[in-house]
Parts: C-alpha cells; structure tokens; sequence
C-alpha cells in the first residue's frame, strides 16, 4: 500500500459524522469522549446521539462545520468540527454552549436541574496565540480563580499546533488520527496507539476510503471547502485592495455585494458571513 495515498479525511465533516454519529460506533465514540475530555471511561454508562442524519442537501450546503450532539450520562456534549477559518467563531460557540445549556430547561423546571454542558470545538486552523493545541475554558473568579460552576466548559483542539507528543498521548493519538491525511500517517498511529478503538476507527477509515461512493463524496464536499474558503478570501482581498478600511459590518456588506456581481446567490453569502 502506497504511504503517499491520499486518504477520505476523519475531520471532513461527511466522513467524521459516518464515524462518530453513527449508534453502532457507541465504543469508539466512548473512548473518543473519555480520552479527550479526559474523565474515566467506567463514568460514561450511557450515550444517545442526536442529529444523526445525513439528509440528501447535506452535500450540497455551503457550510464547512459539522454539529454533533451527544446525551452523556446527562451530560449535553457538543462536538464541532470546524475545517475552515471563521472569524467571530469564539463568539458563535459561547452563543451555542448558552443555548444547548437553557434549552434542556423545560417550564416549571428548577435551575438546579440544568444539565453540564460542554462544548468541544476541534479546528483545523490557529485561534489561539499559545502553543498548546488544547485550551479549555471555564467560569471562575479572577483573582481567586474559584470556579462559579462545572456546568460550564468550552474546549478547543486547534489541529495546527499537533506536532510530537507534547502533553496527552491517548488524546493525541485520537486527534492525529482526525488530523491524518495519508495513508502513511494512519499506519504510523496504527503502529504507535495503545488505543484498540483508535486501531478500530483505523480499520473502518480504510474500509471507507475503499469505497468508490465514500470516496467521491469525500472528494467532493472537500472541494466545496476549498471553494468556500476561496471565494470568501478572494472578495475580501478585493475589497481590501479598494481601500475598505471599516468595522467588520461594513466590511462583511461590501464584500456580499463583491460576492453579488461574481454570481453567489443570497443564499450562499448568508452562509458564508452570516447575515450580511
């Protein structure tokens, strides 16, 4: 087998959800949870996935992040994978965590029912001015730092800063694994985990990049990434070069209207900024 292959990639959204939104996958997505969150396995008893469905819009939206939730143990787990850059996205994932966090709150509930929720965003780019790929948020004082509340926790795995192990091997291995590019760099995690469900979602990767179907799938929403991203650096760089030097809502209606002349529907701008 070639090393150099290219392989369908674990953070495509389309293959990312095949693995760990699929019911039967419930092993691998344990150990996934437990190692990157790093809470013992034996405290994960239950797990029930929401938005599950690959709907047949799904390839054709132009969007480049993937939504997962997860009912663990009553905890409400978020996870995102985030392939390109998005500008406000600390923002959008606090906005997200506050309303996964009130929305399990049904009327004439008490507070103190309000479930943990923790939100998981894994990034295929830098967001962070540190060298650790891993960056978890909490709620605590600023002087004493007396966390307010463990129903709160926003997590980041910035892909960019993975390099030689550095702090967590078993999280490690998981997210080279999600980061893997090339048949070369499966087998080099396949010969250095210690994790059978790593070595499992190796086997399934593998059988999935074998599949002409999968394969051209992969193929195709990675081009709709590529072509998301370019189009949006292309209409702000044309609209840096005509001296637009003005707050990002300025600047976000100046490059719809860029992003207008070159033939996008409103429909694909709203996607790309938001509600420009």
């Amino acid at each position: 087998m070639d090393k150099a292959e290219k392989i369908v990639m674990l953070k495509l959204d389309v293959i990312f959800k095949r693995v760990f939104g699929d019911e039967k996958n419930k092993d691998i997505i344990v150990a996934f949870i437990s190692d990157l969150l790093e809470i013992p396995r034996s405290s994960i008893r239950s797990i029930y996935i929401n938005n599950v469905e690959l709907t047949p819009e799904f390839f054709d939206q132009k969007f480049s992040r993937l939504d997962l939730k997860l009912d663990v143990d009553g905890r409400i787990v978020n996870i995102e994978m985030q392939v390109n850059k998005e500008e406000d996205l600390k923002e959008r994932t606090l906005f997200y965590w506050s309303k996964l966090y009130s929305e399990e709150l049904k009327a004439g509930d008490e507070y103190e029912n309000l479930k943990q929720t923790i939100c998981i965003n894994i990034i295929n780019f830098e967001i962070f001015k540190c060298e650790d790929y891993h960056s978890h948020f909490k709620v605590m004082e600023s002087e004493r730092h007396e966390v307010l509340t463990d129903k709160f926790a926003i997590h980041f795995f910035e892909l960019k800063k993975l390099g030689n192990y550095k702090k967590n091997k078993r999280m490690e291995d998981w997210l080279n694994l999600i980061n893997a590019e090339t048949e070369g760099d499966l087998m080099a995690i396949q010969q250095n985990t210690s994790i059978p469900e790593v070595q499992q979602t190796i086997v399934m990767l593998r059988k999935l990049n074998a599949d002409e179907r999968v394969r051209q799938e992969a193929f195709y929403r990675e081009k709709r990434l590529h072509d998301e991203a370019s189009a949006l650096g292309s209409a702000r760089r044309e609209g840096e070069a005509k001296g637009i030097v003005k707050g990002r809502a300025e600047r976000d209606v100046e490059i719809a209207d860029t992003m207008r002349k070159k033939g996008y529907t409103e429909e694909q701008i709203k996607d790309l900024l938001g509600d420009a």
